[in-house]
């Protein structure tokens, strides 16, 4: 997230010339590309085609600056193995751009785990509105209230638990204190975490 913090504050103040300091670049950085311009600059100042065409030259320059720093998270590669040998089904509901989607599951070899992926234009309203994941849960058959969501920003536990679902905090750039709702079973730095085994124990 801090190389997406990097470059979209290079695009917002730096080229665009936005009067913001880079901790209220990063405080608007939720949700679709579309809905941060225009919390930012406004409904009317750029048209759709300019907010694609800045984003993809963004995110192109995102993807070249950070394929050398691209890993898993200690631990969840078992982690997701355990839980695909068990049958668990298994989602992604996010916000970031398809191709951005694409860079993480296949550099990183793990499309295969996941029965869906629910992105930003398969939803009218981005996190904190709970519809990624209320559409993630029905693509996967599950009841929302038998859902686990792991999410590692406030926006995403709260569209979690207007979902009606329990989430996972992870701390990958949030601490636990940022992350904290009622919804919130714990928080885990890695997915060795002691705390994952009472909950994901098929032995």
């Amino acid at each position: 997230m801090h190389y997406h913090e990097l470059a979209w504050y290079d695009v917002f103040v730096k080229q665009l010339k936005a009067p913001l300091t880079f901790e209220e670049v990063k405080a608007q950085l939720y949700g679709r590309s579309d809905e941060i311009f225009n919390r930012i600059f406004g409904p009317e100042k750029f048209s759709i085609e300019d907010i694609e065409s800045i984003t993809n030259r963004k995110e192109e320059r995102y993807r070249e600056e950070f394929i050398s720093h691209l890993k898993l998270i200690n631990g969840l590669d078992t982690f997701l193995e355990k839980l695909r040998s068990n049958k668990v089904p298994l989602a992604i509901g996010t916000a970031a751009p398809v191709l951005n989607v694409d860079f993480v599951l296949d550099n990183l070899k793990l499309r295969h785990y996941f029965q869906a992926v629910i992105g930003p234009d398969d939803v009218a309203v981005s996190k904190p509105d709970p519809e990624v994941f209320l559409k993630a849960s029905s693509r996967l058959g599950i009841p929302p209230e038998h859902c686990v969501v792991f999410e590692d920003s406030p926006k995403g536990i709260e569209a979690a638990s207007r979902a009606g679902m329990k989430a996972i905090g992870v701390t990958s750039y949030h601490t636990s204190d940022e992350l904290n709702n009622k919804n919130l079973l714990f928080t885990i730095e890695d997915y060795v975490d002691g705390q994952l085994e009472p909950l994901f124990n098929f032995s």
